[in-house]
């Protein structure tokens, strides 16, 4: 069995906490941070126990950066 650390994202949405992995397309929400992270570490081992994982992206030292963009 692998073993990954993987980074991750949380944020305010509304009344909910969105978590989001940045290393695969995989997200969840709770109504706290810890549940929104609890909720992703369950859906991220239902994804990765059905599916042979080789390529995860590794990602060092995320940064947010804001962009302004202007649409209709």
């Amino acid at each position: 069995m692998k073993r990954s650390i993987l980074e991750n994202v949380v944020w305010k949405e509304g009344k909910y906490y969105v978590a989001q992995c940045l290393h695969v397309d995989i997200s969840s929400f709770g109504e706290s941070k810890e549940e929104a992270l609890k909720n992703l570490d369950e859906a991220l081992n239902l994804y990765l126990e059905d599916e042979q994982h080789e390529d995860i992206q590794n990602v060092e030292n995320p940064e947010i950066v804001r962009i302004s963009v202007k649409y209709a």
